[in-house]
């Protein structure tokens, strides 16, 4: 008997006999500080944005030591650096925050990034990491927080901040070229409520 055939006297079993499919699991997560093992997973988030959007101005893929130099740094500071986990432990996303300048009046601002991995885009998780880094600010007596957005494929990043309470403090035009663009930044920010009377860096 030919396929086609056989495929013609195949019997399809009714709707009420046939197996249901397994019901899909609710999105679910923990926010936690980040742990050194978490590395290698946050580099690869990071460098899918460097190598296929205009969201980060980085046109070179982060190394593994690149990364462990910036949470060594960032610890030192006490600044804030977080991931999302999944139930199974594959981590969905970052947020991190990092020093406006290097000069030392800038102590209580911080520019902050968040980045999601493709499975966890359009989740709520965007929300929850920058609330979960703005608390985690706050505990740390930060009294600022920067975003700077590409004005660029970005207005998902801009729509987040301003419904946080972010707001727009400025723009600058055609600062940046990648993948044969001029590109701009957009600059947000917001006030954070310090639970700590003084900060200084370590």
């Amino acid at each position: 008997m030919l396929e086609e055939e056989y495929d013609k006297d195949r019997r399809v079993l009714p709707a009420r006999l046939r197996k249901k499919p397994a019901p899909e699991l609710p999105f679910s997560y923990e926010i936690r500080p980040i742990v050194k093992a978490d590395l290698p997973y946050v580099r690869e988030i990071y460098n899918y944005y460097v190598t296929n959007s205009v969201v980060t101005f980085d046109e070179k893929k982060w190394t593994l030591a690149q990364w462990r130099e910036k949470l060594e740094y960032l610890r030192k500071l006490d600044m804030p650096f977080l991931v999302a986990q999944s139930p199974s432990g594959q981590i969905l996303g970052y947020a991190l925050v990092q020093p406006m300048s290097s000069k030392s009046a800038y102590r209580y601002s911080v520019e902050n990034s968040i980045y999601l991995g493709q499975a966890a885009a359009g989740k709520g998780l965007g929300r929850a990491l920058l609330e979960a880094l703005i608390d985690a600010c706050e505990d740390s007596g930060i009294r600022q927080m920067v975003a700077i957005v590409s004005d660029r494929g970005a207005d998902a990043s801009v729509a987040l901040h301003e419904k946080l309470g972010f707001v727009e403090v400025g723009r600058m035009g055609r600062v940046g070229r990648k993948f044969g663009r001029w590109l701009g930044t957009i600059y947000l920010q917001k006030s954070l409520k310090s639970k700590k009377r003084s900060r200084r860096r370590k």
